[in-house]
């Protein structure tokens, strides 16, 4: 019975750490647009994502009493029944409970890091968004029901900032960089074309160009009038080197 609680509670911390490191892998803009297909669960994931602080002390909160009763059974329970199966065989007895509590030790950690942390992290960074979708809602109703313990623990961090002068200098804003980073991991998986992405990077090369790059002041226009003869013509070429010139009448640009 104590082997099925212990598995139990590890599987629960992995459901706990999955759920954990979906929603910080995850991006708001797809959540959004989750909610405008109507998909299940993407309302409350986006609720989650725009007040993280109460779900990450929810999902802390979870993992530390999971550890608490991992440690309560394997520590006493599981060790003891060890310890009996050990003592029926003779040259192991003498060393019955030191051998019970490493081996116990070392399996509990071998299961809770590789299925209560390791892979739950690895499919909540591979599927981000569909597991954050599918578990906001429990998770939600554990917020809810954890609310008290998740205030106390919220105004104890927040006097704490305080007390360090810690400043929250992260405003949510993307930049162009990650921008154009997320923009080559589309392009990369397929998600859009090759052009598109040129498209949008060309677009930050134009905000980055001054108007005098582009255009040229109409007082800086190099023109030619329809009746100059072609030596004037040919001076101007050679002078200017322009590869355009706009032909006028009467020696006036606007006509």
């Amino acid at each position: 019975m104590e082997i099925l609680i212990i598995l139990g509670l590890i599987l629960l911390n992995g459901v706990f750490a999955m759920a954990e490191l979906s929603l910080v892998s995850s991006r708001k803009f797809k959540f959004q647009n989750a909610v405008r297909k109507g998909k299940l669960g993407a309302d409350a994931a986006l609720k989650l994502s725009e007040n993280p602080t109460k779900f990450l002390s929810t999902v802390q909160i979870g993992i530390t009493l999971i550890g608490i009763l991992l440690g309560v059974y394997s520590g006493e329970n599981l060790t003891n029944d060890f310890e009996a199966f050990l003592n029926n065989i003779s040259f192991l007895a003498p060393y019955a409970h030191n051998i019970a509590v490493g081996l116990v030790v070392v399996a509990v950690t071998y299961f809770s890091i590789v299925f209560g942390e390791l892979f739950p992290k690895r499919l909540g960074m591979t599927f981000p968004e569909p597991i954050a979708m599918l578990l906001a809602k429990p998770m939600s109703w554990l917020s809810i029901i954890t609310s008290p313990f998740v205030w106390l623990l919220s105004f104890s961090n927040n006097i704490l900032v305080k007390l360090f002068g810690i400043k929250n200098n992260n405003d949510g804003k993307v930049s162009e960089e990650e921008i154009k980073s997320i923009i080559k991991e589309s392009a990369d998986g397929g998600e859009i074309q090759e052009i598109e992405q040129n498209i949008v990077e060309r677009v930050f090369e134009l905000g980055d160009k001054k108007v005098k790059s582009l255009f040229t002041h109409r007082t800086e226009i190099v023109f030619f009038d329809k009746n100059d003869s072609w030596i004037t013509v040919k001076t101007k070429i050679n002078a200017n080197k322009h590869s355009a010139y706009p032909v006028c009448e009467h020696n006036n640009i606007d006509q």
